[in-house]
């Protein structure tokens, strides 16, 4: 019996767009079914030219046909949306920009939409990396915890957990190098699609300036910068929100606390007193933003020798004196590895390449640390008012 175009859409639906995760078909990317005999021809709407994962939709549209009965060939063809239609796209995934108060929240800081992270329903955990100073393997724990939380399956178990990084060190951007991003955001309609690898989305001033130019900018300036990494990104919910602060108690950390007031505060700091002392006051920071402070991490603490013996080069102790001071848990000790470094500048991060060595196991466990011991016990609910 021959394929019928009911039993084609059928078979689409459960296909999604790899960037928004959505089904092709709600998302009107399926402009044709041509059936002759066993072939079938299949006309996709791209959302823009040149779109970068055209090949993995291909694939994806080709394999789901093929699976039905009756059919032969499955050959994908594509054209792009127009204006009108990449608006529609923008409006059932990211909100009617042209919505009213009590209705679905509009797109873009500039259109009034709020920040999705700050709603008391947002099912998001965002974790704030700070430390005190530079130097200490901030962005390089950032990075290797992101992709070591995407690599833990969800709490109800269907699939692994969404994860998202903001690279909001808009000075000393490196996010994108060490996850091994090699393309932009997509623009839909004025929509940010953050490019993903490793199981990890991340958006940063790295996709927006040269890699040796320097962002000359002031507090007013960063403070919209970030607004639009939180409002302008189609983010789509993640499980987890990762985002690694520059060094120190500036500008963007206040702002950061006063977008995303539910946030938690990890503090990274290295063995040595005088980086834990430095790192104190990031801590002090948080708690007079009035952020908590779930947990300190404390990097580069040993470097294991051809010998098998630990050395630890930068001192001992700093980690777990600071978290004994700011009364929180020390979540984890990563040594010094050569190839945890390389992992950063070739954009292969030490967790996804080789999860099971000494680094790796230190993030997985730091991962589970985080995902289970320090879940939050209170939880939010939208329809629960106090009047």
């Amino acid at each position: 019996m021959a394929v019928t175009e009911a039993q084609v859409i059928d078979a689409l639906r459960p296909v999604q767009d790899p960037e928004l995760h959505r089904s092709i078909v709600d998302l009107g990317m399926v402009r044709d079914i041509t059936i002759n005999g066993g072939d079938v021809l299949v006309v996709v709407a791209l959302t823009i030219a040149g779109c970068p994962l055209r090949a993995e939709i291909d694939r994806r549209v080709s394999e789901a046909v093929q699976e039905l009965d009756g059919v032969d060939t499955a050959a994908p063809e594509f054209t792009v949306m127009n204006d009108e239609e990449r608006a529609k796209v923008r409006e059932i995934v990211h909100g009617d920009p042209s919505a009213t108060a009590g209705s679905q929240a509009a797109h873009g800081h500039a259109e009034g939409r709020a920040i999705p992270f700050a709603d008391p329903a947002s099912k998001t955990r965002v974790l704030l990396i700070a430390s005190g100073k530079g130097g200490v393997g901030k962005s390089s724990v950032t990075t290797n915890l992101a992709v070591a939380l995407a690599n833990r399956p969800k709490a109800n178990g269907e699939g692994n957990n969404s994860v998202a990084v903001i690279d909001a060190d808009v000075w000393g951007f490196s996010i994108p190098r060490m996850l091994g991003i090699d393309r932009p955001p997509v623009v839909i309609d004025s929509m940010l699609i953050p490019p993903e690898q490793h199981g990890v989305r991340c958006i940063s001033m790295g996709f927006f300036a040269e890699e040796d130019q320097a962002v000359i900018w002031r507090g007013p300036m960063l403070h919209k910068a970030l607004e639009q990494f939180l409002t302008d990104v189609y983010w789509d919910e993640p499980d987890y929100l990762l985002i690694d602060l520059p060094p120190g108690t500036g500008d963007i950390s206040i702002s950061m606390a006063g977008f995303l007031p539910k946030s938690e505060v990890y503090v990274v700091t290295t063995p040595q007193p005088v980086a834990q002392k430095v790192a104190q006051r990031a801590a002090t920071m948080a708690e007079k933003v009035h952020l908590e402070v779930r947990g300190v991490i404390e990097n580069m603490a040993w470097f294991t020798g051809d010998d098998g013996k630990r050395y630890e080069i930068f001192g001992a102790g700093g980690g777990a004196e600071l978290a004994e001071k700011v009364g929180v848990p020390l979540i984890g000790r990563v040594p010094l590895v050569p190839a945890l470094r390389a992992g950063a500048d070739t954009g292969q991060p030490l967790v996804a390449t080789d999860p099971t060595s000494e680094a790796g196991a230190v993030f997985a466990a730091m991962a589970e640390t985080i995902a289970v011991d320090l879940a939050p016990k209170r939880r939010f609910h939208p329809d629960l008012k106090i009047i």
